[in-house]
């Protein structure tokens, strides 16, 4: 691949097939590191190496930037119709259904999720672009009320400007898709950084909008570590907006970076998601759920129903049935279509795990399932980890309190509804959580009471694009998706316009 770029469509294919070196793109062409530096990917199934990605430098931050920032003054998509921005939008959203299987397939071999779940990912990833597609022109603005004759006042709603966009690890694809299509369709450009653990899905999304005719220097790509480029990334003086989903402590010291400049930011940090159990529910459907819950994704996932809060009544017949079943869950590779999960996404990440397994056992709490990693000899290479049933919890613990980020969950019991919700919002984040009950009006008064962005009632983990999505207290700031994931794209400007200008006489003449 010649470093001046490959054709769009080469581009595209290549990136979505995993075809040769990963570059940058910026300004509209793939090119190496400014300092020829490389990186691997790995697949965590079996620590093998994927793919061999071109890592930035500061000198490409500086690059990525400065397109952005004159795409965004000089260039046409800021100043382009909505239906023209509505239209890429929607050609983004045809493409990703034409190469599904393709993207599915990379998304699986780089987080190690199982196929079907990567599948899902591409059709949520579509539908996040087809109703940003839709949304476009739907905030023009408002016309207000001023109260006088010869005066028209309207609001209108304008582009922040350069918006540097930082994806994680665990839902590469699906997560840059809500910060990147609202981001566009408000008419920014935009500075695009993955997770260096995944980010194949992301390169070959781009290639996509290539492909697509996007206009050069509105979506740029960095490739390379937090600590290098997402550091520089923040803290870069020609960024307008920071967008970031991942961890509290990175989300705290990109909240620091940001006052200087007084820039814009909007942050996900996870949760530690209250899952409440009442005993009037179907036994069967909140077990079953309440492992879809804490493990899918080997419970790498920002809203996981980490914490089970048990009614007594139910308690121990439940954590008996959850145990066992816990045990009976297939791992494997994300492409076994028996798979039911996959591996974790690295040795590093198994290991913090793996203290609060032993931190949880050390706190009191009772091993009922997992705990370890599985003795097949066909999995020893890659960062498995069964799923771990802890039983006779108490809020006051590590494992119960911390965002552990993976196939770990705690069991809690408590007697009456106040002390559920009690133990519901005794947490230092607020996601997402969820009640079971067959009272219709204890479920709507639990999911009132809960201090979380996002309450189930009898279900678990849908999302809707058009509905916001976003955490109280140390889950971050701002919304993602719905009219206010376009919002934070937006600024919004006052116009009075006087028609029949007079004198004043503030002042005697």
């Amino acid at each position: 691949m010649a470093a001046h770029g490959p054709s769009r469509v080469e581009a595209s294919i290549g990136a979505a097939m995993g075809a040769g070196m990963k570059f940058l793109h910026i300004a509209g062409k793939w090119i190496p590191a400014a300092d020829e530096g490389t990186a691997q990917t790995i697949n965590p199934f079996d620590a093998e190496p994927l793919e061999t990605l071109a890592e930035a430098s500061p000198r490409d931050v500086d690059a990525a930037v400065a397109a952005a920032r004159e795409a965004f003054d000089e260039g046409p998509w800021r100043r382009s119709t909505i239906t023209e921005r509505t239209a890429l939008l929607a050609k983004i959203a045809e493409l990703l259904q034409r190469d599904r299987e393709q993207l599915a397939h990379t998304e699986s071999l780089d987080t190690g999720k199982t196929l079907n779940e990567a599948r899902a990912d591409v059709d949520d990833t579509t539908a996040v672009f087809r109703y940003y597609a839709g949304m476009a022109g739907s905030h023009a603005g408002r016309v207000v009320d001023p109260g006088r004759p010869g005066v028209v006042s309207r609001i209108t709603h304008e582009p922040v400007g350069v918006c540097a966009l930082i994806a994680p690890w665990n839902y590469p694809l699906l997560q840059i898709s809500w910060k990147l299509a609202p981001a566009l369709a408000a008419g920014n450009t935009t500075v695009v950084k993955p997770s260096e653990l995944t980010p194949l899905s992301t390169v070959a999304l781009v290639g996509l909008f290539e492909e697509a005719g996007i206009p050069p220097g509105v979506v740029n790509l960095l490739l390379g570590t937090g600590a290098m480029v997402g550091q520089a990334l923040v803290a870069h003086a020609g960024v307008d907006l920071v967008s970031f989903t991942g961890g509290l402590a990175t989300g705290e010291k990109i909240m620091a970076a940001a006052a200087h400049g007084v820039r814009r930011v909007a942050l996900e940090l996870g949760g530690k998601n209250p899952n409440i159990v009442f005993d009037d529910t179907d036994f069967d459907t909140v077990v079953d759920n309440a492992l879809t819950a804490a493990f899918l994704h080997s419970g790498q996932v920002c809203s996981a129903g980490a914490r089970l809060i048990v009614q007594d009544s139910l308690h121990d017949s439940f954590v008996a049935e959850l145990a066992a079943r816990a045990d009976r869950i297939r791992l494997g590779s994300g492409l076994d279509p028996d798979t039911e999960c996959g591996p974790l996404i690295s040795e590093a990440h198994r290991a913090k795990v793996e203290r609060y397994i032993a931190l949880g056992l050390a706190e009191g709490a009772s091993l009922l399932a997992g705990g370890q990693r599985p003795s097949s000899p066909s999995l020893a290479r890659g960062y498995f980890l069964r799923p771990t049933v802890f039983a006779g919890c108490r809020r006051e613990m590590a494992v119960v309190q911390d965002e552990v980020f993976g196939p770990v969950v705690t069991v809690e019991r408590f007697s009456t509804e106040d002390e559920a919700v009690l133990l519901g919002n005794d947490t230092a984040y607020g996601l997402a959580g969820a009640v079971w009950t067959s009272d219709a009006g204890r479920a709507e008064r639990v999911a009132g009471a809960l201090r979380h962005g996002t309450v189930w009632i009898n279900d678990y983990h849908p999302y809707l694009p058009q509905a916001e999505w976003g955490g109280f207290g140390r889950s971050g700031i701002g919304r993602e998706l719905g009219p206010s994931g376009l919002d934070e794209y937006q600024e919004k400007k006052h116009i009075y316009h006087n028609t029949n200008p007079a004198p004043a006489r503030w002042f005697s003449v």
